[in-house]
């Protein structure tokens, strides 16, 4: 385990042919910088998803552009955060859905928890990082017209930034606009012993190569349920500890209830309201003690990951030399994602609350907009959808119904079990709904959560509704093929047109079809 997990210096282990090819595309050892351009329409610093986005987009419409990057390029998302939670989730379902095809479905039983090859399945997730790598790697974006400079970059002034390469050259580069995509890096709570005890974070978690057999997760948030869920799935023993008193404490507390309870099915063991007093490591083993609303606990496990908390890269970038101000939130930004030096900009999850992969791609298309082609775009007019991809999956857009209220709607809620829907009966996934919030006498969609074994895959349906201004009610007009557990959108489409149909209505109807007796 890292006892340094926040060094901003990600090792890559273990170090096989697959991170190799990897290393090669998003960190080349033998990459040369070029020489500077007199002068860039763009800098970009940072190569993750908001960096090669902007990057690319930019040098897409003839800007002379460069792009810094001191690490890995792809970012969090690639190299440890989407890519491979993803193909590691994937296989902890495929797992898990072996040993439920005979109890559903009755199929020749198989082995049980634990029985499977986890080196397997990891090293498929590395090779698969590998292969998607080179969509970001630095020969590509080299072939696209970009200036890759692999090294740290930091301001020097408004308008310059330096790079310190890793062949000892440094590199002045001068520019018009600017862009800052940094991004963030996992943090920890302030838990006596924890930093002597070491931890896993999501930037190490993903090198394991064998299965823990008592596994710790501090934190209940999407990243912790993820991979917690996951290792009970592999066959670990899991502990996960929260100072919250349910999962997903941010969610829709239906939806969490059941993440918690389908977490509890696969074996995962919660000590939630807790207050962890001390971590300590001894002879490979890390003991954790807590006090809990059931009185204090001491656990034992071989591996404990820490998925509590995120702070902004902003550390070395010479912010103050640029007139950049920046709290430890992030760079500070307004609604066009300006910062207070109005040549440069700041996108993802450096200046962000929400630090998802698809806002910081669709920040970085907006700030292109603004920064050269008259653009007003505004970060607060984006309509946000996100997952956590737990079983059932939990996927929201919009607004919650309590931030609808906030606001000054009048809301009606329409809620459809996933048990109405057929295909979800027939799959084995009945356990979840579709709750959509709407302002109170119309169909106007306000915001809307989903837990369904697909429900990142299907909340599109609702951002959909939402950025073109589609009624719920519209959903009753349209044909969804049957059986299909998008179909559920049609029951709550039409669970709305009923709610129409008055007393007063129901009344001159009666009359209506009296002519005809």
């Amino acid at each position: 385990m890292s006892n340094n997990p926040n060094s901003g210096q990600t090792l890559m282990e273990p170090r096989d042919e697959h991170n190799e090819a990897l290393i090669r595309n998003v960190h080349p050892q033998d990459w040369i910088n070029p020489e500077p351009a007199e002068r860039y329409h763009l800098v970009v610093i940072g190569a993750g998803t908001a960096g090669l986005v902007s990057a690319a987009i930019a040098a897409g419409v003839g800007a002379k552009v460069a792009l810094v990057e001191r690490h890995l390029m792809g970012g969090d998302c690639l190299n440890v955060g989407c890519v491979p939670s993803k193909g590691v989730i994937s296989a902890a379902r495929a797992w898990r859905d072996a040993r439920r095809a005979n109890e559903l479905f009755g199929a020749p039983e198989v082995a049980a928890a634990g029985a499977g090859d986890f080196a397997h399945a990891m090293a498929r997730m590395r090779k698969i990082r590998a292969d998607i790598s080179e969509i970001d790697g630095a020969a590509r974006f080299r072939d696209l017209g970009i200036d890759v400079f692999i090294g740290q970059g930091r301001f020097t002034g408004e308008d310059t930034v330096e790079v310190d390469g890793e062949d000892g050259k440094t590199a002045k580069l001068n520019f018009r606009r600017a862009v800052i995509a940094t991004g963030g890096r996992a943090t920890a709570p302030p838990i006596p012993g924890l930093a002597e005890a070491g931890y896993l974070t999501n930037e190490t978690v993903f090198s394991l190569t064998e299965l823990p057999k008592r596994f710790g997760v501090i934190g209940a948030g999407p990243i912790g349920c993820e991979l917690a869920q996951s290792f009970a799935r592999f066959g670990a023993e899991v502990m996960v500890f929260d100072v919250a008193d349910r999962v997903l404490p941010r969610e829709d507390p239906d939806a969490s209830a059941i993440v918690q309870k389908a977490m509890n099915e696969d074996g995962v063991r919660f000590h939630l309201g807790a207050q962890l007093n001390n971590v300590e490591r001894k002879d490979n083993v890390t003991t954790i003690q807590a006090k809990t609303g059931d009185g204090d606990v001491t656990v034992e496990v071989d591996a404990l990951l820490v998925a509590a908390g995120r702070q902004p890269n902003v550390d070395g970038l010479g912010l103050e030399k640029a007139g950049v101000e920046h709290t430890k939130k992030g760079v500070t930004v307004d609604d066009n994602l300006k910062t207070t030096n109005p040549e440069i900009f700041a996108v993802g999850d450096i200046a962000s609350k929400y630090q998802f992969t698809h806002v910081a791609d669709a920040q970085a298309r907006m700030v292109i907009r603004n920064a050269f082609f008259f653009g007003s775009g505004k970060a607060s007019q984006l309509v946000i959808p996100w997952a956590t991809y737990t079983s059932p999956e939990v996927a929201h857009v919009g607004l919650y119904e309590e931030e609808a209220r906030q606001q000054g709607y009048e809301v009606q809620t329409i809620t459809i079990g996933m048990d109405d829907v057929d295909r979800a009966k027939l799959d084995g996934e009945d356990e979840g709904f579709l709750r959509v919030h709407l302002k109170k006498g119309t169909d106007q969609i306000l915001g809307g959560t989903l837990v369904a074994a697909h429900a990142g895959d299907m909340i599109g349906l609702l951002s959909l509704a939402i950025t073109q201004k589609i009624g719920l009610g519209k959903f009753g007009d349209t044909i969804f093929p049957y059986p299909t557990q998008g179909e559920i959108f049609r029951k709550a489409g039409d669970a709305y047109n009923k709610t129409r149909l008055t007393p007063t209505a129901k009344k001159l109807f009666k009359r209506w079809f009296g002519v005809f007796k």
